[in-house]
């Protein structure tokens, strides 16, 4: 089957991989040339993912018979609503169901008035002094939010990266004279996991749980970027998350789902809950309308289900099954120096792929084109896989020195240390569990 994706990623390198092995003749359309993409595609066309007439116009030029959406903003433009009007299936939410990421006021206002488990307090507000005076009267620590995408930044919350709630009214006062409305709602303590779930608009496929490292440095420190690596444990939970807590996720996941077929909004595609592990249970921080990015990387090289059957049962509505291979993964991703805020860009980095591939790891391509210059985000991820998480990591940080250039990484991402501090961390906020091994 010919497929088209969109999208040219790390994220999307991982889904174009998964679909070939499982079958596709792939053909991409993204905004540069991925150098690993355009080795696995049968056809390349160059465009802005937003553009979705030309990606029209690309897919029905390569004849394609499915297409399989990766990155966000194309969904929010209705990319999937244009494809199926032209005849062309597509693995992605419709616009209006993609507003569960794209407009964060509905996404809570849907999961209120359904009564969604894991929901919180939460108020959107046009007017600045109406604002201040609830954000007083609240009287506790809050969240911060733009309604709008914001590609996982942009979000503010009290005791992080504000001081306090006179920070926050004041954050939330510029987002209102910017945007016109702000999203506040109420902080919650704990560790943040990703679960993320297919779905064919009535049923939805679990795949192993994630757990993402944000900030740019070391010691979760620096200003927050889109992901700096992340890991999974071979038992598909992690080590501070019981099987009783993942089963509270997944309900949300579920009811999510039904609501909105009960709505009219069929959610078909993959749905991404992005948790907060608190010490009462799982609560939702935000829902992403698509694979994470690095958590596909994690999740996409275990699947053992071909993922073009499982884009045939999304689009067709008759999910059946999506295995998985018991291991651990680790992803670092390597971002040029200066990343997030001034990045540097224009300069070629030097990859050796045998020496990667002798480490034992695996290699995927992000943000850099095919003469491997750097186009301003994260450049490559490299992934370990193994039976367990160390060494899952030993096999990632070995294939590092053999990609040189302007670039950085965290060390520490997927390390025992960092682990073990994510469970003190659980702890010290009154969880009281037994940690999973990993």
């Amino acid at each position: 089957m010919r497929v088209l994706l969109v999208g040219g990623g790390g994220r999307e390198h991982a889904i174009g991989e998964a679909l070939v092995r499982g079958g596709a003749e792939l053909y991409v359309v993204s905004k540069h040339k991925n150098p690993g993409l355009a080795r696995l595609a049968k056809g390349y066309g160059l465009a802005k993912e937003t553009d979705i007439e030309k990606v029209l116009e690309y897919a029905e030029k390569f004849g394609v018979e499915l297409a399989f959406i990766g990155p966000e903003a194309p969904l929010e433009r209705g990319i999937v609503d244009v494809l199926e009007e032209n005849g062309i299936p597509a693995v992605g939410p419709s616009r209006e169901a993609a507003k569960l990421e794209t407009d964060k006021a509905f996404a809570r206002a849907f999961m209120e008035r359904n009564e969604i488990p894991g929901r919180k307090v939460f108020r959107v507000f046009t007017d600045v002094s109406e604002m201040r005076s609830w954000v007083d009267e609240f009287g506790r620590p809050v969240v911060v939010k733009p309604i709008g995408l914001t590609g996982g930044k942009g979000v503010k919350v009290v005791g992080y990266q504000l001081r306090d709630n006179e920070e926050a009214k004041a954050y939330a006062e510029e987002l209102i004279r910017r945007d016109g409305r702000v999203l506040i709602e109420e902080r919650t303590d704990g560790v943040e996991f990703t679960l993320q779930v297919f779905s064919d608009g009535k049923r939805i496929l679990p795949m192993p749980l994630v757990q993402d490292y944000p900030h740019a440095y070391e010691g979760d420190e620096g200003p927050i970027t889109g992901g700096m690596g992340s890991y999974s444990c071979s038992n598909g939970l992690l080590p501070f998350v019981t099987r009783e807590d993942y089963e509270k996720a997944l309900e949300t996941l579920k009811a999510t789902v039904e609501a909105m077929r009960k709505e009219g909004t069929p959610y078909k595609g993959i749905l991404y809950g992005q948790f907060m592990l608190s010490k009462d249970g799982p609560v939702l921080i935000e829902y992403n309308a698509r694979f994470g990015d690095p958590e596909a990387i994690n999740v996409l090289p275990l699947l053992r289900t071909s993922l073009l059957e499982i884009a045939e049962g999304i689009v067709d509505g008759n999910l059946r099954k999506a295995e998985f291979e018991g291991k651990a993964t680790v992803v670092k991703y390597l971002a040029p120096k200066g990343y997030p805020t001034n990045p540097v860009k224009g300069v070629k980095v030097e990859v050796n792929e045998k020496a990667v591939e002798e480490a034992g790891a695996r290699l995927y391509y992000a943000s850099i084109d095919e003469n491997l210059t750097l186009l301003g985000s994260r450049a490559i991820a490299v992934v370990g896989i193994a039976d367990n998480l160390e060494e899952a990591e030993r096999i990632a940080q070995r294939a590092i020195p053999h990609i040189k250039g302007e670039l950085f990484y965290r060390r520490d991402v997927g390390t025992r240390e960092s682990v073990e501090k994510r469970i003190e961390l659980m702890k010290e906020f009154g969880k009281e569990f037994e940690p999973n091994p990993c």
